[in-house]
């Protein structure tokens, strides 16, 4: 069965209090089920890992890459903007595929990610459903390689 890391960033485990007008009113457990149900349905294994801490971040991937996860769905939130230690990380696991997921437009609010050079995708602005998306595109990305 096909193995995903969903990593949810610093400041994440508060959706739903952060931030509403943002990032709207879906709490973090709310949004997780969404996600578990769209696993359940797309016959794939989701695991979800909250952090603040880049360091526990880092390692959870490189845990990933040595359990055989297929692909990692990130939202790196607070460490969006200073999570280079994290972006050199994703890079040394190559193998690893990687997508970058945001909730809001960051071009629109002139956010740059420091992790997108290591992204083999990015969806963003589409709300929550830009983790549907994310997955359905890691799932494609999977299946492609795989042919």
């Amino acid at each position: 069965m096909t193995k995903i890391l969903l990593l949810q960033g610093a400041n994440m485990s508060w959706l739903g209090r952060r931030q509403p007008e943002i990032y709207g009113k879906t709490t973090a457990d709310q949004l997780n089920e969404m996600l578990r149900s769209h696993a359940g349905e797309h016959d794939y294994d989701l695991d979800i890992f909250y952090t603040h801490v880049e360091g526990e971040a880092i390692a959870r991937v490189f845990q990933a890459v040595e359990e055989g996860v297929d692909g990692l769905v990130m939202n790196p939130a607070g460490f969006t903007y200073r999570g280079e230690a994290l972006r050199d990380c994703i890079l040394d696991c190559a193998e690893l595929p990687y997508i970058e997921v945001h909730i809001s437009n960051l071009a629109k609010r002139d956010v740059k990610s420091v992790l997108a050079s290591a992204a083999d995708g990015m969806l963003m602005g589409f709300g929550l459903q830009s983790y549907l998306l994310a997955l359905d595109a890691m799932l494609d990305l999977l299946q492609k390689r795989n042919e």
